[in-house]
């Protein structure tokens, strides 16, 4: 390309600076090559760039992150669109950094990776910039460390690459591909990417919605007020395979986790492997209390934790209804403290039973509790103690591995017809947990809290507490007149019967 050519490229692709639409459109040869039959980026994939733009152009929003999340069906070009912007913020902004990363390192290496290089090659500026394996550098002399592209895994135990990502008073792209997957330790962590001053900084995340929990599941959900968010269903695109998507649909059923998951770009009723459905959790928030009879027993659970992050919780249910009599939380408190508050709410609310944690400071629980309240049952909950077989669904009854798995199988049961408070942190634990099978036989078993923890998610401590009510069954205060063997018609010798 003649000098003149050069300078009159560079001149065209500067203007572009906070358009990467126009970019796209100008950039690429749409409807040559590889591109026949395109004209321009997809419907969906105008409308982020556009947001892009419209964030940048205005002077009021240019340097507050803009995150962006996209849920979406299979087929849409989530791909090509994070290639297409990738292009774009290295050509018009002087050392930018760029960092990507995705659910695995496959999907990175075999799908992201190579489709980033196609657009990057097809380019009016391909020779702007080396293409690497794990990095795209700018050929401009001494800038190779500075501005770049940098596609990298992801480590729960390994997060430099995020905390390092600083560029003040320039540009910054953070991109999630296959978002979903991506621990919620590293999303964190990202977090330190957005402090820059005067800096423009750019955060997407797109993908299939496979998990109901996790980082990426919360950009539609509890932080949705920082994130610019859609759910695209892949019929809707242009280019898709819609009587393939339109069969998944068919076969499945337009509401099952397939199509959900896979066409309609909606978060799954329930992952692979969850044990408490979602679905199931927000109706038991949403439900009206159902009506319980006179002699439904108070039942206090208690989950006990030392210090740290964790909390621990008193769970109080009457039968059916969790939500009207309060909780209680603390943190960080010893075992007298907390034995002495639980004892003031059985002074109000005498509860029948009163079942704890018994590990961790939960012994120490136990034992202050029987010596302040003799008169109540106080019951030690080993949650390694043995299981035993619990109703997983309606006349279904399933052994389990051990105590904690007997009474979540309880309580998910439970759930279908009952009422709980509306808490954010009790509808994340209680659908935080997976499960399996133990070993060596069909017992049901839930992930240990430790490889929750692993997985960036906190101690489910409200569920544990709910869960607790359920160790052992609790008689009725008072027994209904029809059960009440004092009612039971005796002959005269005193024999139950059926009096004449």
């Amino acid at each position: 390309m003649a000098r003149n050519a050069k300078a009159d490229l560079a001149a065209d692709i500067g203007g572009f600076t906070h358009d990467p639409l126009g970019y796209a459109l100008y950039a690429f040869p749409w409807g040559k090559g590889e591109l026949e039959g395109m004209t321009g980026p997809r419907t969906w994939q105008r409308e982020v760039l556009a947001e892009i733009r419209d964030h940048l152009k205005n002077p009021l929003t240019r340097h507050n992150p803009l995150r962006i999340a996209r849920a979406s069906g299979h087929g849409i070009g989530k791909s090509a669109l994070i290639s297409m912007v990738i292009k774009w913020a290295l050509d018009t902004c002087p050392d930018a950094r760029v960092v990507v990363t995705a659910n695995t390192q496959d999907q990175l290496d075999s799908k992201t990776s190579p489709e980033i290089h196609k657009w990057a090659r097809m380019a009016l500026t391909a020779d702007w910039f080396d293409l690497n394996k794990r990095s795209i550098v700018a050929t401009a002399p001494g800038r190779s460390s500075s501005w770049r592209c940098d596609l990298v895994t992801w480590s729960e135990h390994n997060t430099e690459a995020f905390a390092g990502l600083h560029n003040q008073g320039r540009r910054i792209v953070l991109i999630f591909d296959e978002a979903s997957g991506i621990a919620d330790k590293v999303w964190e962590v990202a977090l330190g990417a957005l402090t820059d001053a005067d800096t423009e900084i750019i955060w997407l995340a797109f993908g299939n919605p496979t998990l109901n929990t996790g980082a990426f599941r919360e950009c539609f959900g509890k932080h949705r007020n920082l994130w610019r968010t859609a759910q695209i269903d892949s019929r809707t695109v242009e280019g898709t395979n819609k009587a393939y998507l339109q069969e998944l649909c068919d076969t499945y059923g337009e509401d099952s986790d397939i199509a959900k998951v896979r066409v309609r770009g909606m978060f799954p009723s329930a992952s692979s492997m969850q044990f408490i459905s979602l679905g199931d959790v927000e109706a038991a928030q949403k439900r009206d209390i159902p009506h319980g009879l006179p002699g439904d027993p108070i039942v206090f659970g208690v989950d006990c934790a030392r210090f740290g992050d964790d909390e621990s919780v008193l769970a109080i249910r009457r039968g059916r209804d969790a939500r009207s009599l309060p909780w209680k939380s603390w943190g960080q408190v010893d075992a007298m403290t907390l034995a002495g508050d639980i004892a003031l709410e059985a002074a109000r609310l005498h509860p029948d039973a009163i079942f704890v944690d018994a590990g961790n400071i939960g012994a120490a629980v136990v034992d202050r509790l029987r010596q302040l309240i003799p008169d109540t049952p106080v019951i030690e909950v080993w949650f390694g103690g043995k299981g035993r077989d619990a109703e997983l669904e309606p006349g279904v009854t399933v052994p389990t591995a051990d105590k904690r798995a007997e009474m979540w199988t309880r309580m998910r049961a439970w759930l279908r017809s009952s009422a709980i408070p509306e808490k954010e942190r009790l509808r994340d634990d209680l659908i935080g947990p997976t499960y399996a099978f133990a070993a060596d036989d069909t017992r049901v078993k839930l992930e240990r809290k430790p490889d929750m923890k692993k997985r960036g998610l906190p101690s489910p401590d409200w569920a544990d507490a709910l869960a607790c009510t359920f160790a052992e069954p609790v008689m009725p205060r008072q027994m209904p007149g029809y059960l009440d063997p004092e009612n039971y018609p005796r002959d005269e010798a005193g024999r139950y019967g059926e009096l004449d």
